[in-house]
């Protein structure tokens, strides 16, 4: 068997070293160098390493220390070159997904109001302004709240169930607000100036002026010595203030059944002037709302003296008014979620 004497592996040695300072120097890849210098078949320091038994006795712990060192001089290079290739890469990475921080951002557009939701609170803020308090309640209401208390009787046609979306003999989806105005009485007592505005459910076949699902307003005041023409000076300076200060209102006589007397509220057309066109029928007027002196039937309902107490109610459709502001002609557009109409508010 041939024997490596400690001369011959000292050289074999040096020239690895000055071999993988070279390959360093070269820019290859840490896994290449890897390979050819650790690798566990062909790796040139592991070859080093089985020809340490062919060393003889006495010298073989001096050159296994030799190797050793060697072994670990690679390694700690081959630890040095993946740690700049790493830093390399994230610097190339980190130039590539540079962001300008200066520059302006890709914003996407502001959403704004809804319409109805518009028309609303501009409704909202002229009650506001004459002391009205804005009052809500639930969607889903007794037939107690939605018709007893507010004078309608059990056949009332108004209580058909073609009308009205029945969940059971008890309970339905409210076909107004008014029941809201009932359940505020039950809680405060006078003076009382309220409005009540949600969304309100009734058996409508969509069409154009139709849907099963709009929104009201409903207001209601009570107080003593409230008479009709405090009725008619409050809606006037309501549809006054929304519309135009030259819109003429008129009060035609009319049946609610919690109402005594009742009235519908036409005002002068805000297209023609009153002279007759296409909006209004060639009438002059359109009808708007429907209000009256509070019946003193439902006085009774809520523990009001009705021979002390008077009040008047009122309910409006907000799609009504939306439809006149903004010139829509078919109702289905508030609810299509189109927003090709929705982006012109």
């Amino acid at each position: 068997m041939l024997c490596y004497g400690v001369e011959m592996l000292d050289e074999q040695i040096e020239r690895i070293r000055n071999e993988f300072e070279s390959d360093t120097q070269r820019a290859r890849s840490p896994q290449d160098l890897h390979n050819k210098y650790l690798g566990r078949k062909s790796g040139l320091v592991t070859l080093l390493l089985k020809q340490l038994q062919q060393v003889p006795a006495a010298e073989k712990p001096n050159a296994g220390k030799r190797i050793n060192e060697l072994k670990l001089e690679v390694e700690a290079g081959l630890d040095r070159l993946e740690s700049e290739a790493a830093a390399q890469a994230l610097a190339v990475r980190l130039e590539s997904e540079r962001v300008d921080v200066t520059l302006p951002g890709n914003r996407r557009p502001a959403g704004h109001a809804h319409p109805l939701t518009l028309v609303r609170s501009e409704i909202e803020e002229i009650f506001s302004f004459m002391g009205y308090s804005v009052e809500d309640g639930p969607e889903i209401e007794s037939a107690f709240y939605n018709f007893e208390a507010l004078n309608i009787p059990e056949h009332h046609p108004a209580r058909d169930s073609q009308d009205t979306f029945y969940i059971s003999d008890s309970l339905l989806l409210r076909t107004h607000t008014s029941p809201v105005q009932i359940r505020t009485m039950q809680k405060q007592r006078p003076p009382l100036r309220i409005i009540c505005p949600g969304k309100v459910y009734r058996r409508d076949n969509p069409d154009a002026t139709h849907s099963p699902a709009f929104q009201q307003i409903e207001g209601l005041a009570v107080d003593e010595g409230l008479t009709f023409r405090d009725f008619k000076g409050t809606l006037e300076f309501f549809l006054k203030s929304f519309f135009s200060q030259k819109t003429r209102v008129r009060f035609r006589p009319s049946y609610f059944a919690f109402t005594e007397p009742s009235a519908e509220v036409d005002i002068s057309c805000i297209f023609c002037s009153g002279a007759g066109c296409r909006v209004c029928k060639a009438s002059g007027w359109v009808e708007m709302l429907g209000a009256g002196m509070v019946d003193p039937a439902v006085f009774r309902y809520v523990d009001y003296d009705p021979e002390k107490l008077a009040g008047f109610a009122f309910g409006l459709g907000i799609e009504r008014f939306a439809m006149l502001k903004y010139s829509v002609n078919n109702i289905q557009h508030f609810y299509d979620s189109d927003l090709r109409f929705l982006e012109q508010f």
